[in-house]
């Protein structure tokens, strides 16, 4: 049974004038002809003017290719996904039954188009500022981890060096389980790194983005530790 769209609504500090643009971003193309498409397509333009503008002022020596790798470090499927299973968004969504029976509601795709969505329908109800506002609020925490290295090594490069410069074993990376159907499965692995007793843990579509994940949980573990 799909949740109502005002609970999610709230999770996300959200309020709509119009609370059907954002039960309209949470339907799929599966379930309706009337869907999130248009609103995805909205979306994902205003994000990526929004995080543009951020990495612009913020990193005012970076080249053009720096900004675009750091944008699309923060912008991409994998990144929208996760914010979206953060807000156990993939609860809230109307999916045919065909999507609804494979598991569409756990698919990157699918979460993160329909992040951009709420982007969409946020915008349509109150303006770029609001939107602009939200966006930022959401990736506050990707946006104040980031350097100009980030745009252009990968979490796993950037832990290896690390442990390098320091001298240090290198990261282990461990497959811990496999999930799902074999041609949509989720893999979980474990990022052990000698200098401290924890280890993190990242999921992907692939077991190479879900090392990437635990690599970037364990730089920002590192960076929290270094405080």
């Amino acid at each position: 049974m799909v949740r109502k769209p005002e609970l999610l609504s709230k999770k996300l500090g959200l309020t709509f004038s119009d609370p059907q643009l954002f039960a309209l971003a949470l339907t799929h193309r599966s379930a309706s002809a009337k869907n999130n498409e248009r609103l995805e397509f909205l979306g994902d333009a205003i994000l990526g003017f929004v995080i543009a503008q951020k990495l612009y002022d913020r990193f005012p020596e970076a080249s053009e290719g720096t900004l675009s790798r750091l944008r699309a470090s923060l912008v991409n499927e994998s990144s929208l996904a996760a914010l979206a299973r953060q807000h156990q968004l993939g609860d809230y969504l109307v999916l045919g039954s065909g999507e609804l029976k494979s598991g569409g509601f756990r698919r990157d795709s699918i979460l993160s188009d329909a992040m951009e969505a709420v982007m969409g329908a946020l915008f349509k109800d109150q303006g770029i500022v609001a939107c602009q506002q939200w966006i930022e609020q959401l990736f506050a925490e990707k946006l104040a981890g980031l350097s100009t290295l980030s745009g252009q090594k990968d979490p796993k490069t950037q832990l290896q060096e690390l442990m390098q410069a320091r001298k240090l074993e290198l990261p282990e990376y461990t497959l811990i389980s496999m999930s799902g159907l074999s041609h949509e499965q989720t893999f979980s692995v474990k990022c052990t790194i000698p200098i401290l007793s924890d280890t993190t843990v990242g999921a992907g579509i692939t077991r190479k983005k879900a090392e990437q994940a635990a690599a970037e949980k364990m730089l920002e573990l590192l960076h929290k530790v270094n405080q």
